[in-house]
């Protein structure tokens, strides 16, 4: 996989680059300004993202726990394969050091090892069935059954202290693909560059499983209003962030 950055958004499996002045990160151990030059999301490539995400809904929903859970597994193998690029990336956009950064990636490969063992484990789903009751008066009852469900398309907000654990492939995005609920995920503009990485994983990990390419996109830009528009929008179900 490759580790080059390039500034783009990820929508639909691709890579776009909307018209407009863009932003970069800059390294907080020296002010200086990092490339490449960043897109950020107008609002037709949020409406574009989370359209694409509520149009697969129901097809991601109802695959396989154990497809998703293999899903989740190559998202971690595929973070491990970035290898050092990624951590020497996220150091010059945070200031943080390499280990503390080869910890959080631990973390955070971890988490979703974590979730694909709890899909492959089954309890999650809770399921109950309360059986009929064919001689119940004056009405018999029908069978009673209840079970977890994926509630929708989530918007997941990079955290700016933790670019890789609580940030694009953190445990709020795990936990909503292990669901079965496609993901928007709004990178945070201090690491943008790293964000880009992992998104690349996450996306080549769709695509190795032949997931719809929907199922997730990775939008930018400096201030809030990508973000507003995000949890805005009418196809979004939910939100999760730090």
């Amino acid at each position: 996989m490759s580790a080059a950055v390039t500034g783009g958004l990820l929508i639909g499996g691709e890579e776009v680059h909307p018209k407009g002045p863009g932003f970069h990160a800059i390294n907080p151990a020296n002010g200086a300004t990092l490339e490449p030059k960043f897109s950020a999301a107008k609002p037709e490539e949020v409406e574009r993202a989370a359209s694409l995400a509520a149009h697969c809904f129901d097809a991601y929903r109802e695959s396989a726990p154990s497809r998703r859970a293999a899903f989740l597994e190559t998202i971690a193998e595929g973070i491990l394969a970035l290898g050092p690029p990624l951590i020497e990336r996220a150091e010059l956009e945070t200031g943080l050091p390499a280990a503390r950064l080869e910890g959080e990636r631990t973390r955070t490969v971890g988490q979703l090892r974590l979730f694909a063992a709890v899909l492959r484990e089954g309890s999650w789903i809770e399921a109950r069935l309360d059986p009929p009751l064919p001689d119940r008066k004056p009405l018999p009852r029908v069978d009673l059954r209840l079970h977890h469900v994926a509630v929708g398309p989530v918007a997941v907000f990079g955290a700016s202290n933790f670019p890789l654990a609580f940030s694009v492939a953190g445990g709020d995005t795990a936990s909503a693909l292990a669901a079965g609920c496609p993901v928007v995920v709004k990178a945070h503009p201090a690491h943008p560059g790293t964000s880009e990485l992992v998104g690349r994983a996450v996306a080549a990990a769709l695509s190795k499983h032949d997931l719809p390419a929907g199922v997730f996109a990775l939008l930018g830009g400096p201030g809030n209003e990508t973000g507003s528009a995000l949890v805005a929008n009418r196809h979004i179900k939910a939100g999760g962030g730090h």
